[in-house]
């Protein structure tokens, strides 16, 4: 069977959004006939990512389980049906070949409704432990991609392939000079300089730890660029902003010269975040997110930390910790070379290329 037309669903963060995309790219490089649609959740961000990828998307009405107050998981039954009732719709107009899901909101529903109607599914799982919907889908799915060894405990181990987790080629193979990406940000050549991000929608305790610190971080003598996720810019002043020692913004389109520029990065521990950092051999400062899935960002975190690539804060200890960390680490040559060197060897490079490749393989002997 021949792989035409494939729906890809997930999002919800840029850590699911843009593997996805880089996905799409690799089918289209190896059939450039492949048609593909998008599936994701309305009011995410995948919703304005994913059109500027050159990708179309169609949005569902989905919501996910809120861990925090459970109060709020009332009509998520509704929510649940209702975009089951979209998804089938969906499936009857493009008539897909096979579903790929990369986690959040919309994945569920799109493999699910797929696996009932006999459709191909394939999963990927970017963390080293998955999460409860891709465990429930690997039991029907044609294929399970992991980014880690050791997981099968969750999926079924005769479908299991271990791809490592998809980084944009726009990131890993980027031809940029430290010139370029200093001049785009508006900073000097010949500073230490500090990659603060916690994620495309932010991190609230590394935010504020980071602007509790900023007048110590800039009479060190380092530099700052600080991606403070959508909604967050408030915490910089207006007049900090105007510091030239400081690049602040949302949101960092050219996340390629951001990494150029930056001798250490300070980050969660989402994988796809974790990924880069290796594929760039970037010494790093991580800081899980606590309330993820089965705290799987402290588990990432780990494994470069027990590899010698990285420093974890724990979110409770940022705001006193972190400042501290960044500037301990940023003029230390010999920890940042170590940890660099120990990163690229967890490195998984064209993770893409070959997801790509294993579903088209698939594809092709199934009957």
């Amino acid at each position: 069977m021949k792989l035409s037309r494939i729906i890809i669903a997930g999002g919800g963060t840029g850590g699911h959004i843009f593997p996805a995309i880089a996905v799409a790219n690799a089918l289209r490089k190896i059939d450039a006939s492949i048609q593909i649609l998008f599936i994701g959740a309305k009011g995410k961000m995948e919703m304005e990512k994913v059109p500027q990828a050159g990708y179309t998307i169609e949005g569902l009405d989905i919501a996910g389980f809120n861990r925090k107050a459970l109060y709020k998981n009332w009509s998520l039954p509704f929510k649940l049906i209702k975009s089951f009732l979209q998804v089938r719709r969906i499936f009857n107009e493009f008539k897909p070949d096979a579903a790929f899901g990369v986690g959040g909101y919309s994945s569920f529903p799109v493999l699910r409704y797929a696996q009932q109607k006999g459709i191909a599914t394939f999963l990927h799982e970017a963390n080293s432990f998955a999460g409860k919907s891709n465990m429930m889908l690997g039991k029907k799915a044609d294929l399970i991609m992991v980014a880690t060894e050791g997981m099968a405990k969750f999926f079924p181990q005769d479908r299991l392939i271990r791809t490592g987790n998809p980084v944009r080629h726009e990131i890993v193979n980027a031809v940029v000079s430290t010139e370029d990406a200093m001049e785009f940000f508006g900073l000097k050549q010949g500073k230490p300089t500090i990659l603060v991000m916690g994620g495309s929608l932010g991190a609230r305790s590394i935010n504020a730890a980071v602007a509790k610190g900023m007048d110590r971080i800039i009479a060190s003598g380092v530099q700052l660029i600080w991606q403070t996720g959508k909604g967050n810019l408030e915490l910089v002043s207006s007049a900090l902003r105007k510091r030239k020692e400081l690049c602040v913004t949302e949101f960092i389109s050219k996340m390629h010269y951001a990494y150029k520029a930056a001798d250490i990065v300070v980050s969660r521990s989402g994988a796809i975040a974790l990924a880069e950092i290796c594929a760039l051999g970037k010494p790093s400062i991580l800081v899980p997110y606590p309330h993820a899935a089965e705290d799987h960002q402290t588990v990432n975190a780990s494994v470069l930390v027990k590899n010698g690539a990285a420093i974890m804060v724990k979110d409770s200890s940022a705001e006193n910790e972190l400042v501290d960390r960044m500037l301990e680490l940023v003029i230390d040559p010999e920890k940042c070379h170590a940890f660099s060197a120990a990163a690229k060897q967890l490195a998984t490079l064209h993770a893409d290329d070959e997801i790509a490749r294993l579903m088209i393989n698939t594809m092709e002997k199934r009957k």
